[in-house]
């Protein structure tokens, strides 16, 4: 798309294999010492991990070719399989790390190797951070010069918005966690271990909740990005064929679009009528090669 094209999949597997080493080593971690906050981080990685399996499949979903059910085609199954990511993150990340660390508030526990807790969560810290550099440079190429909050509430790339924030909660998490169990050490209160817990709960119930309102727009109908809806106003206008440009409508179907066009075409016979649209539409697939469909319908008048 816009200022250039991400490899989502090269970036979901960069954080598959953060995630299932981190969850190995945060469950051996959560069983020597008993932690709180470390078994919601280990639940959480799990959880991510089968998140990005869930990416994956949408990705290869949304690649299968139209049929007469689906006319369009199956592109929007990666914004589907991005919306039960965010429930997951919800429920199995988010709620759970909620109830542990309230469960260990109410029966208290004493840490045991406390180190081993901390190493683990350090080498949690690395992973993910290679993890989120390598989202972050795909993301990079389609920023087009926007914020990085901006293009979160902009992207139609869904597999990128939930890896992005994905990334980012973990990081805090692994934060939280770390501040959580150095404070259980230094008081030897356990009560910190379990507000640890609650903290990443919260953090990803919040993540959790702003993937699923940007891709619930995805699956409702959005149209392209707004950079790539002014590339194709003006291209469209500046275009040989197109007297003037009446309407554009475009809808994004995965990482495909679909465009319909309503313009007034210099031509002055049926035949160079069709010819021209037929070079328009040439032109325009050339120029974005994204377009999947293109209706293009010749008027004096909207």
């Amino acid at each position: 798309m816009a200022g250039g094209k991400a490899d989502s999949v090269r970036t979901i597997l960069y954080a598959l294999g953060a995630n299932l080493a981190s969850a190995i080593a945060k469950t051996a971690a959560a069983v020597a010492t008993g932690s709180s906050s470390m078994l919601a981080e280990a639940i959480h990685s799990y959880a991510d991990s089968g998140n990005q399996g869930l990416l994956l499949w949408g990705l290869r979903r949304a690649k299968h070719p139209p049929t007469p059910d689906y006319p369009l085609g199956y592109g929007k199954a990666v914004f589907f399989w991005s919306f039960i990511v965010a429930l997951v993150l919800f429920s199995l990340g988010g709620l759970f790390s909620l109830y542990e660390g309230w469960h260990k508030l109410a029966h208290p526990e004493p840490l045991a190797y406390a180190w081993v807790a901390v190493a683990i969560l350090v080498f949690g810290l690395a992973a993910e951070t290679v993890s989120l550099r390598a989202c972050l440079r795909e993301v990079n190429k389609l920023r087009d010069g926007r914020s990085l909050w901006r293009w979160f509430r902009e992207s139609r790339h869904s597999e990128l918005v939930v890896v992005l924030g994905e990334d980012l909660a973990a990081l805090l998490g692994l934060a939280l966690a770390l501040l959580a169990v150095s404070a259980t050490m230094l008081t030897g209160d356990p009560a910190w271990d379990a507000a640890g817990s609650m903290a990443i709960g919260a953090v990803l119930i919040v993540v959790a909740i702003g993937i699923a309102v940007e891709i619930k727009g995805l699956l409702i109908g959005q149209s392209a990005e707004p950079q790539v809806e002014a590339r194709l106003r003006a291209f469209l206008e500046g275009h040989p064929s197109v007297q003037r440009l009446l309407r554009l409508l475009t809808l994004q179907l995965g990482g495909s679009l679909m465009v319909s066009v309503k313009a007034e075409v210099k031509a002055t016979g049926a035949r160079e009528l069709v010819l021209a649209i037929n070079q328009a539409e040439r032109d325009l697939r050339a120029e974005f090669p994204e377009i999947q469909w293109l209706f293009f319908e010749p008027d004096v008048t909207d």
